[in-house]
């Protein structure tokens, strides 16, 4: 039997074990324990963010699953559906950056190909520490070359996504995936163990040691050497997942499958527990059938491994030679491990023996929810006495420009896309580098938009105001793509929970994405929480990443960023105000993370997506692109840089604002436009009926970058610059 002491080593707290204790009225043994011990872990039970979590808006006329599946889905029309989810893997690309980051890409490909859909594109969200650290550099190189070599070895394309670099991330990178699929609304799956006596299947690959007590890993903070904790993870096989992928469509077609589910954290536990709680049933395992490729598996183990590339389903009682053929046929694993029962409990027997027995109920409703104290932290005080007056406006404005395109967060990632196939299943309309994704669905017209999102400086001077701007921001994107926001996914990336300050954090960034996805219309139908994001004391910025679908029900009249012909008349929709707080001007010029970020007025940003969808919709846009990091002259630079060749422009910026405020704000609503010059009447009657300001400030053309009386440069060195910068800065560490 266990006790408090290897109850603590597992994670658990005095309280939480004696409530097991109470509950089972006897000690659990050491299988149980680690049973509950994964289940009742923040990363499975989400038990500190429960509370806050119920704030999100998850219902809509195009919603068909919200939150509480492996993934969300959502109607694009004509009988299909769109199946999506982001998902991290942060702790475990911090210790093993290759195989952490791309078991994060099988696990979330599994999440999507569990619901019936077959995925078509892959995006990331990346943050790293400082780029002049040799830790960064290896951490950069290992977790994109998983991306790649996992996404790239089963055929699905990563179309796009975003890399960010922040001294608070040196000890705890993010990696986030969002995966996204396409399947027919008669054909969804869901995670059920219905029907008495129907077997429980396992399929895939062998179970072995790997991945143990992972989901525990990831509910904690780093306060041990890393290297300790190789062992809990997971290690991928990326063309075992490619059959297991095909196997799966292939089974669904045959009627046999009641329900179906991802062997993700804590594994068979999980999945076999998740799937008797949706169900109001329980699951009888025997443990001895389960197939393994290490000898002498203890229960406890094989209950806890976190081995990729398997599945747990229930089969119809009488289809099971069906479902084997199909699975021997593509080389996989298949045995027949158990079945569903109707007492209420997971039971785990071994030779005829039960060696653990808890009741579901236990595991799921009745683990601990927290409703964790929170506080405002100090730090917002201090980081809010911004005085602009203090802050010099640079004399040579072109040269601020050079340096923000040549920081790494802002600078071209060539040579992360590289390493990437976009084009695999040649789906991908829109390569990586424009404002959103875009994926053709075959056999219609239609399209798929999507991003991912987050500014975390935003969200550490203010999570509110930071989690409503990056929904804003996504919805921006897509619009500026031509597509119509639908519906988000999250990735919720805190330090630990049992700090006030964090819960604070989340609290306040919880409420501004509920808020805008409501304003918005974008409601929230997947996620995650990734707390304890820190080392020892020092936590990440807050950074929910968000991630969101839009449809373009004409895939021709997609929009990208890049400026196109000379003489196109260069538009801004919006106003700017002097709002540098927060700014990556002030940070990367003047070493300033303070203020407040911009203001968001979520009318004007409806009302802006709703103009850019009417005159994306007309076709009259040769070119839009939102404003965000970097503001005016980052925007305009980017549209310029197109992948094919490089634009030149003539601009001039009305207003009395300081001029590196009329460059560099990051006033929120915006977007630059290009358009013939005949097509202006039609865009000042869409901008005028939607109430959104239009400033006529330039023209496409021209070997130059001039924005009058403030920035006159080759715009050939802007793009060197902007092309070269992510390179240098992970080169500067040889110099240190």
């Amino acid at each position: 039997m266990s006790d408090l002491k290897t109850a603590l080593d597992h994670g658990l707290t005095e309280e939480e074990y004696q409530k097991i204790v109470d509950t089972l009225g006897r000690e659990p043994n050491i299988t149980e324990l680690g049973i509950l011990a994964a289940m009742w872990s923040e990363h499975c039970s989400y038990k500190s963010s429960r509370v806050h979590l119920r704030k999100f808006p998850t219902t809509g006329e195009a919603v068909i699953q919200g939150p509480g599946e492996n993934a969300g889905i959502i109607d694009i029309g004509d009988g299909q559906c769109a199946v999506f989810k982001m998902e991290s893997h942060n702790h475990p690309s911090f210790i093993e950056p290759y195989q952490g980051a791309a078991t994060g890409v099988g696990g979330i490909l599994r999440d999507i190909f569990t619901m019936g859909a077959r995925p078509i594109a892959i995006l990331d969200s990346l943050r790293f520490g400082d780029p002049s650290l040799p830790k960064t550099k290896y951490l950069v190189g290992g977790v994109v070359s998983g991306i790649a070599g996992y996404g790239n070895c089963i055929g699905i394309p990563t179309v796009g996504g975003e890399v960010y670099f922040d001294e608070c991330y040196n000890g705890n990178p993010l990696v986030n995936v969002f995966a996204l699929g396409i399947t027919n609304k008669n054909e969804i799956f869901r995670g059920y163990a219905r029907g008495l006596g129907n077997p429980v299947i396992y399929v895939g690959s062998k179970t072995g040691r790997d991945g143990i007590h992972g989901a525990v890993m990831a509910s904690e903070t780093f306060t041990r050497e890393a290297e300790e904790k190789r062992p809990a993870v997971q290690v991928g096989d990326p063309f075992t997942e490619k059959l297991l992928l095909e196997a799966c469509l292939e089974l669904f077609k045959t009627g046999a499958v009641v329900g179906i589910q991802d062997m993700g954290a804590a594994g068979l536990t999980s999945s076999s527990t998740e799937m008797a709680e949706r169900a109001g049933t329980g699951i009888r395992i025997d443990i001895e059938k389960v197939p393994r490729r290490e000898e002498s598996m203890t229960a406890y183990e094989v209950m806890l491994s976190e081995s990729q590339e398997r599945m747990l389903m229930v089969l119809e009682k009488g289809k099971e030679g069906v479902a084997e053929r199909i699975f021997r046929k593509w080389g996989l694993d298949f045995s027949v491990i158990g079945e569903v029962t109707d007492t209420g409990k997971l039971v785990i027997a071994e030779d005829g023996k039960t060696v653990a027995e808890v009741p579901i109920s236990l595991i799921s409703e009745e683990a601990p929810v927290y409703d964790r104290p929170y506080s405002e932290p100090e730090y917002i005080k201090e980081t809010r006495k911004l005085d602009l007056s203090s802050v010099p406006v640079p004399k040579d404005l072109g040269r601020a420009l050079l340096k923000l395109l040549s920081s790494p967060t802002l600078a071209e990632k060539h040579r992360i896309w590289e390493q990437y196939d976009h084009m695999v299943r040649t789906n991908t309309v829109v390569l990586p580098g424009s404002d959103a994704a875009v994926v053709r669905i075959k056999g219609t017209k239609k399209a798929l938009a999507m991003t991912v999102n987050c500014n975390s400086t935003y969200c550490y001077l203010d999570p509110y105001t930071g989690g409503a701007i990056a929904v804003a921001e996504s919805a921006r994107n897509l619009a500026c793509s031509g597509a119509r926001p639908l519906a988000i996914t999250d990735c919720l990336n805190f330090g630990s929970p049992e700090e006030p300050g964090v819960m604070w954090q989340f609290k306040r960034a919880i409420e501004g994405i509920s808020e805008a996805a409501l304003r918005l219309n974008t409601p929230v139908v997947s996620g995650n929480v990734s707390f304890y994001n820190q080392t020892g004391s020092i936590a990440v910025y807050p950074t929910p990443t968000i991630g969101m679908v839009g449809l373009i029900t004409d895939v021709e009249k997609h929009v990208t960023q890049w400026f196109k012909d000379d003489g196109d008349v260069i538009v801004l929709l919006g106003e700017t105000g002097e709002e540098l707080g927060g700014t990556e001007y002030l940070k990367q010029i003047h070493g300033i993370a303070a203020g407040g970020p911009p203001k968001l007025d979520l009318e004007a940003e409806s009302n802006l997506i709703r103009a850019l969808l009417e005159a994306s919709e007309k076709g009259i846009l040769k070119s839009a692109h939102d404003l965000s990091e970097g503001g005016l002259a980052l925007s305009l630079a980017e549209s310029c840089f197109a992948p094919e060749y490089t634009a030149g422009i003539t601009v001039e910026l009305p207003g009395t604002i300081r001029k590196d405020a009329l460059l560099f704000s990051e006033s929120q609503s915006r977007a630059v436009v290009s358009l013939d010059d005949k097509d202006l009447g039609i865009l000042r009657k869409i901008t005028e009926s939607n109430n959104v300001p239009m400033s006529v400030i330039g023209k496409v053309g021209g070997a130059g970058f001039l924005i009058e009386g403030l920035i006159d440069i080759p715009v050939s060195e802007a793009r060197r610059a902007w092309a070269t910068g992510f390179e240098n800065s992970l080169k500067s560490h040889a110099k240190a």
